[in-house]
């Protein structure tokens, strides 16, 4: 510590650091980019303007990007929102995730003074903070145990965990009760899941689903000083938590996933519990909250195209494909960034190393060189799948299999169950990067 904060009281070095860390990490990078989305900036835009848009509302914004060519220029960074560009660079060695590594030597300094001990989402050992041979090692040991084998053995817990749920909304519907879909079903069939998956006594799925809610904003840049705050408080509180947790099942293994994770293997050497914890945090943040944003895109798509809906109950659509062309029109995840480590080119453009290249991830899914009419919902699109809503390469979606087959099960169960009616009132999740409702009030009837 240097010789001027040693002058200073601790508790106010403690307390200075996370305002150092928000300043550099938000605060800045907020202005700047307000600053640039005035003039147009689709970086700025994007960062600034898209909170709670509709997946339709967002539609021009992505067209705009994509109107600029295959490598967008940006005054902060580049963007690419072409399919095939957005799968070069994420498929692509000469890219790495995270930002450029050339700050300031005192901007690194007061980052590295300043830096939490608390393992979020984007903080190393995360894998999606990771590359080489350490992200190639610890996704190694996480995909031999969530195997799509391992997965599909949950899928008749998740039927029954979706029979439990609609039997207390159909009650709920007979006596006349108007519910919220995300907090009684869209939120509460996957984190029952996770839980489960990762061992969490029933007693603490509350808690799981309240700091799962809180850590979803890690992911965005340019938080306010009381969100990043209540984010950080959330990522803390879950670092203790787990800590517990940890510890309780390194006593006690039981016979699920995060069992089987804790004593996996790799020429003898297993995950550490930094990297546990970290695992543990990125199912929890990025893939419980992508599922019950995909439940609450599609269920509000699905209820707005009738037509479509009867389709999938006669079986002449696929619950699965209504599942593709969800995470296509209205993805839960906004965009990624990788960085350049060597000059090299894109789509037959140069980008040189160091560079910052956001992939739009939904600009990308309604590129019309790859999906005929990429503007209209439509459960029968034969090449939905082709989609980069879960990214692609090296990072793709460890969670993929998974949310593919809670949602496909949670939408047959709900569609089979009850007619729905949305009611006004449905709001829009504040996070930026990671999109879905927030609350999504209907009016339930049970089916005959």
């Amino acid at each position: 510590m240097s010789t001027l904060t040693t002058r200073i009281p601790r508790r106010l070095v403690e307390h200075a650091k996370p305002g150092v860390r928000w300043s550099l990490q938000h605060a800045i990078p907020r202005r700047a980019l307000v600053r640039v989305a005035s003039q147009g900036d689709p970086q700025g835009v994007l960062s600034t303007e898209t909170t709670g848009l509709l997946a339709e509302e967002l539609a021009p914004i992505l067209a705009r990007i994509r109107s600029g060519g295959a490598i967008v220029g940006g005054k902060l960074s580049t963007l690419t929102g072409e399919h095939d560009a957005v799968n070069e660079v994420l498929t692509s060695n000469d890219f790495r995730t995270g930002f450029p590594g050339d700050t300031s030597r005192a901007v690194r300094g007061a980052l590295t003074w300043a830096a939490s001990t608390t393992i979020g989402p984007l903080e190393p050992p995360s894998l999606l903070a990771t590359d080489g041979p350490t992200h190639t090692r610890n996704r190694k040991l996480v995909t031999r145990v969530f195997t799509a084998r391992a997965v599909e053995a949950l899928r008749e817990r998740t039927e029954q965990v979706a029979t439990e749920l609609l039997d207390d909304l159909e009650a709920d519907a007979r006596a006349g009760h108007d519910v919220d879909l995300v907090a009684r079903y869209c939120e509460q069939l996957p984190v029952t899941v996770i839980a489960e998956i990762l061992g969490v006594p029933e007693s603490e799925y509350e808690t799981v689903l309240r700091l799962g809610g809180h850590a979803a904003s890690s992911l965005d840049l340019g938080l306010d000083w009381a969100t990043f705050r209540r984010t950080e408080s959330a990522l803390d509180e879950f670092d203790a938590w787990l800590e517990t947790h940890l510890a309780a099942k390194r006593a006690q293994p039981g016979d699920g996933p995060f069992s089987a994770l804790i004593q996996a293997q790799d020429d003898g050497v297993g995950l550490s519990d930094q990297e546990l914890k970290s695992v543990a945090g990125l199912v929890l943040a990025a893939g419980f909250e992508t599922t019950v944003n995909l439940l609450g895109n599609a269920i509000r798509l699905i209820v707005g195209h009738p037509e479509q809906l009867a389709a999938l109950r006669s079986g002449e659509a696929s619950w699965l494909n209504a599942v593709e062309e969800t995470l296509r029109f209205d993805p839960p995840v906004l965009l990624t960034a990788r960085t350049a480590t060597c000059d090299t080119r894109v789509a037959d453009v140069d980008v040189a190393a160091g560079t910052l290249v956001v992939t739009v991830l939904a600009a990308a899914n309604r590129d019309p060189k790859i999906f005929d009419d990429p503007d209209a919902f439509d459960v029968h699109r034969e090449n939905a799948r082709e989609h980069l809503a879960f990214s692609a390469g090296r990072h793709f979606c460890l969670g993929a299999a998974l949310s593919r087959m809670e949602s496909e099960v949670a939408l047959r169960a709900f569609f089979d169950r009850f007619d729905v009616e949305l009611l006004p009132g449905a709001t829009r999740r504040p996070t930026r990067i990671l999109r879905g409702y927030a609350t999504l009030p209907a009016r339930l009837a049970a089916r005959a």
